[in-house]
């Protein structure tokens, strides 16, 4: 088969491979579809070990399964799924490939009705919406008592953002967005009650009430705070870099203060904000190294990752979920390659980059 592996100088190529060995509780998935993500190139770019298999999003259909897995799919069955690409511990388990490993417990079905490609976008975004909005920020899930409150979802035109903003509406929340305005009626068609510029310097101060100076330009973030009356406890970052932390901070109530859930590793300068970091990798319940730290298994974010995987699969099934929008690719696995370059130039918004695995050459 052919897969997508690191070569020596950080540098990745199209090459023949090696067929994985099934594992207990996995199965063997023949994949149809592939999505980027950030994290593919960066992974790369800044890490980059010899011989692993790059890419975390596919959908595909189910090929070969391990007894251990019970009845939960059956051959033929189709998937989306999470899958640890960039692993030095299993180098085979990257999603940019004609065949892949997926963890049964945390693979999603996808409805007949669903094509491929949409469901190639599902894996990561549902995992990290699991664990940043229903672990991290604590909310209710869909069907229980709903939260009576503002969310910000900062980066809400991202794959993690559409998502988060749907399952946070579906918990009751009045949910907020910062994107840039080209992507605001993508927000608004997801039932966002406002969206924001994040380019904005007075962005946070919008949010949360304060009264904006006319004459000049107040704070970085300063736009959030109006629109909340100085209410917003609650935040998710869906980028943090650049002055993504610092807007999240700004919009936070001063009165109140309240809990920000990162993606990745950031920082804020108030003793009134409780700080969440969700690592997604986390939820396979095995430990693993990565951006040169060490992660042990963590049997819990395994537990709710299992139960969120079966409630997105029914929350599929019942039409309440829509997949992120997408950008097909040519040219397949090949075709990859050139899409982790475009996701470098910051060439691709509003969009995921899919990949049709049979195209490649």
């Amino acid at each position: 088969m052919k897969a997508i592996k690191v070569n020596a100088g950080r540098t990745a190529a199209v090459q023949p491979a090696r067929m994985p060995k099934l594992r207990d509780g996995y199965l063997l998935c023949k994949v149809h579809c592939v999505a980027l993500n950030p994290a593919d190139w960066k992974y790369l770019d800044f890490i980059g070990v010899q011989g692993v298999t790059l890419g975390a999003d596919l959908s595909g259909v189910v090929e070969e399964i391990d007894p251990s897995c019970g009845a939960h799919f059956e051959k033929g069955d189709r998937i989306a799924a999470f899958v640890h690409g960039g692993n030095v511990s299993q180098p085979d388990d990257g999603a940019f490939a004609e065949y892949c490993l997926v963890k049964a417990d945390l693979a999603l079905k996808v409805p007949d009705a669903m094509s491929d490609e949409d469901a190639a976008t599902l894996g990561v975004a549902v995992a990290t919406c699991g664990q940043a909005l229903y672990q991290g920020l604590e909310l209710p899930l869909p069907g229980g008592a709903p939260y009576d409150g503002f969310l910000l979802v900062y980066g809400g035109s991202t794959s993690t953002g559409t998502l988060a903003i749907q399952y946070a509406r579906l918990s009751g929340c009045k949910v907020i967005a910062t994107a840039s305005p080209h992507n605001w009626p993508l927000l608004k068609e997801l039932g966002v009650e406002e969206t924001f510029d994040y380019k904005d310097p007075d962005c946070a101060k919008k949010v949360r009430g304060i009264p904006i100076c006319k004459a000049g330009y107040l704070t970085d973030g300063a736009l959030i705070r109006a629109f909340t009356s100085d209410s917003l406890v609650l935040a998710l970052d869906c980028i943090a870099e650049g002055d993504s932390a610092k807007i999240c901070e700004d919009s936070i109530s001063e009165s109140k203060g309240g809990t920000i859930c990162y993606l990745f590793q950031a920082k804020h300068s108030r003793a009134d904000i409780v700080d969440k970091r969700v690592f997604a990798y986390t939820v396979f319940g095995e430990a693993f190294d990565k951006f040169g730290q060490s992660w042990p298994a963590r049997a819990e974010d395994f537990a709710r990752g299992k139960e969120f995987a079966a409630l997105a699969s029914q929350m599929l099934s019942d039409g309440q979920l829509r997949p992120h929008p997408v950008r097909l690719g040519k040219d397949g696995l090949e075709g990859v390659l050139d899409g982790l370059q475009q996701l470098r130039e910051r060439k691709v918004s509003g969009a995921k980059l899919v990949y049709r695995v049979v195209e490649t050459p």
